[in-house]
């Protein structure tokens, strides 16, 4: 590798993120197999070149790549994972290791519930209700009657008062001080209606422990601080989050110096008046957090406020369904796809990584500016999100800052799908997904491969000799939870 290729590469980073920012983000025709990956429609033909990157830099050989990824791929702890890489401007498909047989993806399935929700709804803000029936005979002022707070399936919903923040998030606090600029003083019950997600509340392929060790929160239309027992929390879920969003509402109305009496959950009176409401950030930013921080709330949220948009019921049937449709039609490819959620968590989905890839390239393509929300999304080697504490060792630094990545950990999944730009300037988009036991050296595996691929200049003019230490000389990294 000369010495000018880290420079390019870091340029054409900055460049690709001022792109991302300012919407300028397009790319060229595609060939060869592209298409089957790009999606259908006309959005492809007579495309400008990716803003930032040389359209004339050389795109990477499959041979070159196969031999470059032979050894990190090899490597006996990833137990033959899939693979697949594509060069994204032209589509040319770089490496395919078993890219068209459906694997379990873990949370690297969020990029589809992701799709599906910008394509969606990206603009759209989640409201959380309060409603309100005065006693017999009374009216809206009077003390005493019925308070429902009304779940719309934002679980960022917070019971935090401190000012500030990003993204500015709904607070209970602010749907109390309306309660009393309302002119209510008291209100014999408070009750919490989560009953716009309906079925059962736990996804098939889920493990007891999810709950309990603090993964994800029963799915509920109605939570707050995603069932944390205070914003920010970490440890066991509630395992009736709507309750807790209730009684933190209560608490939330006493210091508003609204009185209560009675907490319980129920369906709200179809009369009852309307008399506050708050509203999250948009769906393109929840979309956003979800991805970096592989928030599994969110994404059944997300999924369950798609299948009703549809027509269909919010519940994990009607949001796997869902998701499937909206890829389906954009002509993403979706041969083999079996899901029981859409957060990852469960061990019986089924995806083909060559979908995952397809995804990625259909927020790369114009004509989808929304999805482009995927890209900024992914977490960021060395810095952000899930992948924050990782490419810190001397065999994967080379990937810090370049490689954008979404995660996926179960027990029996390690899986990485993301972008990266090469030493030639190409950008690529690849997926590894190993069926290998959850282990820190088994991540620590997948980010050799990635890294691998960040210092490939793989033509033949250009030699890629980056040195990568044998796998006894790794050090292991601390296992993590699902992510």
């Amino acid at each position: 590798m000369t010495s000018a290729a880290p420079v390019a590469r870091v340029g054409g980073l900055t460049a690709l993120a001022g792109a991302l920012l300012a919407g300028s983000l397009s790319v060229g025709p595609t060939t060869g197999s592209a298409a089957e990956l790009a999606g259908s429609g006309s959005d492809r033909a007579g495309a400008a070149v990716l803003g930032g990157l040389d359209s004339a830099a050389p795109i990477p050989q499959p041979a070159a790549v196969a031999a470059r990824l032979a050894g990190p791929l090899g490597d006996p702890v990833l137990a033959r994972p899939a693979a697949f890489v594509i060069d994204a401007q032209s589509g040319r498909v770089l490496l395919d290791v078993r890219s068209r047989i459906p694997v379990a993806p873990a949370s690297t399935l969020k990029t589809a519930v992701a799709t599906a929700a910008l394509t969606t709804f990206p603009d759209d803000r989640l409201r959380t209700t309060v409603v309100y029936s005065p006693p017999a005979g009374g009216n809206a002022r009077t003390s005493g009657g019925t308070l429902w707070l009304v779940g719309g399936g934002d679980p960022t919903l917070t019971a935090s008062t401190a000012p500030g923040g990003y993204p500015a998030l709904a607070r209970l606090s602010d749907l109390a001080a309306q309660v009393r600029a309302a002119g209510i003083t008291s209100a014999a019950r408070v009750i919490g209606d989560g009953g716009l997600f309906v079925g059962p509340d736990r996804a098939p392929g889920w493990r007891d422990n999810y709950v309990t060790d603090g993964d994800v929160a029963p799915v509920s239309a109605l939570e707050v601080d995603a069932g944390r027992s205070a914003p920010e929390a970490v440890g066991p879920r509630s395992p009736t989050p709507a309750a807790a969003a209730t009684t933190a509402f209560a608490a939330a109305l006493m210091t508003a110096g609204v009185s209560v009496g009675s907490v319980a959950t129920g369906p709200a009176d179809p009369a009852a008046q309307r008399v506050a409401a708050v509203y999250s950030p948009p769906v393109r930013v929840l979309v956003e957090r979800m991805l970096t921080q592989s928030d599994n709330d969110l994404a059944e949220s997300l999924g369950r406020l798609v299948a009703h948009r549809r027509g269909l019921p919010a519940s994990f049937t009607g949001a796997t369904r869902a998701v499937r449709d909206v890829l389906a039609e954009a002509g993403l490819p979706v041969a083999g796809m079996a899901l029981a959620d859409v957060s990852g968590l469960s061990i019986a989905n089924l995806i083909m990584p060559m979908t995952l890839v397809a995804i990625l390239r259909a927020a790369v393509l114009p004509g989808r500016p929304a999805l482009r929300t995927i890209l900024t999304g992914l977490p960021v080697a060395g810095f952000s999100g899930t992948l924050g504490d990782r490419y810190t060792t001397g065999d994967t630094a080379i990937g810090a800052g370049d490689v954008r990545a979404k995660t996926g950990t179960l027990h029996n999944v390690s899986s990485l799908a993301g972008q990266l730009v090469d030493a030639d300037g190409r950008l690529l988009l690849f997926a590894f997904l190993s069926p290998a036991e959850e282990a820190g050296s088994t991540k620590a595996a997948l980010d050799r491969a990635a890294a691998a691929l960040t210092g490939c200049g793989c033509t033949p003019a250009r030699s890629t000799t980056v040195a990568i230490p044998p796998a006894a000389s790794r050090p292991p990294a601390a296992s993590r939870p699902p992510t």
